[in-house]
């Protein structure tokens, strides 16, 4: 296994830059969740437990309001479907993984794990993938678990932290993510699809709209996909 740890700790090295782009984001919401009444424990414990940024923050409002635990859980649901996404790209290389470790990899799976693993798949292929996966994995998580400690146990001490607009990281993040996947035809459609759509459907509740944007993505890639594909097989001799 000790042949593996370089590999592990290069998996960590590139998800180091969305690392830092999600980190004021993790003290945000430790920040939130004791102000809105959780003890630093359980802030910690649900980014421990649930890992997932944007359903923390939606629960943390459902939370304050007062909203029954079905209405947390069919939220939280949705907002996390496009992770369905991600595992059904990841799943040609993780069946052939150990079943702990396929459910390990399942839970840590997030936007900015998928990108850093699509990109290695992409340039690299599939070789040594599980190692490099979890080692960019588990950075992710612990990064995520220290910083929101950090905001449960200090954010209280900076005042208006939450309206200084430290969430802008994120954007930038995201944004770093789709950039270099932006050199063709297909990928460029698939952005502007979805960014349309999710746009448009801003105004639905319990983030559908980011839902629906996903779905937009995924149909005019398909869609595209199979037009290529058509036309080459017409283009033979």
């Amino acid at each position: 296994m000790q042949t593996k740890i370089p590999i592990a700790l290069a998996g960590a090295r590139d998800t180091l830059p969305l690392a830092i782009g999600t980190t004021p984001f993790a003290i945000i919401f430790g920040t939130l969740a004791v102000a809105a009444g959780l003890p630093p424990i359980a802030a910690v414990a649900m980014s421990a437990i649930v890992f997932a940024g944007s359903a923390q923050f939606i629960s943390l409002s459902l939370i304050g309001g007062g909203a029954a635990l079905p209405v947390i859980w069919l939220t939280t649901f949705v907002i996390n479907l496009r992770h369905a996404l991600y595992s059904a790209t990841l799943q040609p290389v993780a069946r052939d993984w150990p079943l702990p470790w396929r459910v390990l990899s399942a839970f840590w799976l997030t936007d900015e794990c998928f990108a850093v693993i699509e990109r290695r798949l992409q340039t690299a292929g599939e070789a040594d993938a599980l190692p490099y996966y979890l080692g960019s994995t588990l950075f992710f998580y612990l990064n995520w678990i220290l910083w929101t400690a950090v905001g449960a146990l200090v954010g209280h001490q900076i005042p208006g932290l939450a309206a200084l607009g430290l969430d802008f990281a994120m954007i930038a993040t995201f944004a770093a993510m789709v950039a270099p996947q932006l050199k063709t035809s297909t990928p460029v459609a698939v952005a502007l699809a979805a960014g349309s759509v999710a746009w448009l459907a801003h105004p639905l509740p319990y983030k559908l709209g980011l839902l629906l944007a996903a779905l937009a993505g995924v149909a005019t890639g398909v869609m595209l996909d199979y037009r290529q594909r058509r036309v080459a097989v017409e283009d033979r001799p």
